[in-house]
């Protein structure tokens, strides 16, 4: 199949491997972005990927606490200038709100908001703004303790990333340290028991085809898989990171020497996940004058 431009260019964008390299591997995986991945860092030609956190929509995410429960809510929009809009803040403090109550997106676009459903309210608000909006995702926590903390916050409680902990035992101050931890080195899950498999085999199978490439017998093999395992593990897990606050220890002794369990925690980004075209500007304004 043809590989084009835009996609080699985005391939060494996300991995930082040359030019020719990006595009082989491209060719080598009929194009798959994620198996071109995969093939570079086989290959020993990829840096670290950066396969999450592209940010793709605009809006807020918000965050609301309320004594042993939290809650985040991503209310998107089609531009960040919507975000900094004071009706739309307003907007999305108090879907927020209403979160406390919902079980689900769907719950919580159905409930009560002054008189109107949350839908509504969402709808009228796209009618007065001019942009698209939709309330994209919620998610909570419970524990004895709940914090919270927003990266790049727009207004109180909302920001472009939001993060809850909750906690057994421990005191706020020590949950908004990991709140903290976690809005920079976002972990894929709380431990190991919470990794998905597939995540975990993935990478077990990268690091096998790596070592191959080295040429080393297979038993010598099998013994560095296991140091490389239990080091992407430390790294992708909360509670086996080295504590950002003090890289002396992992972030499950931290809670410990504070008597604290993590129980729990939560990390949305604003557009997390969500692919969108891009083009250049003249092409917008050519676009914009045909009408």
């Amino acid at each position: 199949m043809a590989i084009t431009a835009a996609q080699v260019k985005e391939l060494r964008e996300m991995t930082g491997a040359g030019m020719m390299d990006a595009k082989k591997a491209l060719v080598e995986t009929e194009g798959d972005m994620e198996a071109a991945i995969d093939w570079l860092r086989t290959k020993g030609l990829a840096k670290a990927a950066k396969k999450s956190g592209r940010t793709a929509a605009e809006g807020l995410v918000a965050v609301n606490v309320d004594g042993g429960k939290g809650v985040a809510v991503e209310v998107n929009s089609e531009t960040d200038f919507v975000g900094k809009n004071a009706e739309f803040q307003e907007m999305v403090a108090g879907i927020a709100a209403n979160a406390m109550g919902a079980a689900d997106v769907e719950a919580l676009l159905a409930s009560d908001m002054g008189g109107k459903s949350v839908q509504d309210v969402i709808t009228d608000k796209i009618a007065t703004i001019g942009e698209n909006m939709s309330l994209r995702r919620m998610a909570s926590v419970e524990g004895d303790v709940v914090a919270s903390y927003v990266h790049n916050a727009a207004a109180t409680g909302m920001g472009q990333i939001g993060v809850l902990v909750a906690l057994k035992g421990g005191d706020e101050a020590f949950g908004k340290q990991v709140a903290m931890h976690i809005a920079a080195a976002n972990p894929a899950s709380l431990s190991e028991a919470d990794l998905d498999p597939a995540v975990v085999e993935k990478e077990r199978q990268v690091q096998i085809d790596i070592a191959r490439e080295s040429g080393k017998p297979e038993q010598v093999i099998e013994k560095m898989i296991v140091g490389r395992m239990k080091k992407f593990l430390a790294e992708v897990t909360l509670l086996g990171q080295q504590f950002a606050l003090n890289t002396d220890v992992t972030v499950e002794q931290a809670a410990k020497d504070a008597g604290a369990e993590i129980v729990g925690f939560v990390r949305m980004q604003v557009g997390e996940g969500i692919e969108k075209v891009a083009e250049d500007f003249a092409a917008e304004v050519a676009k914009a004058a045909q009408g």
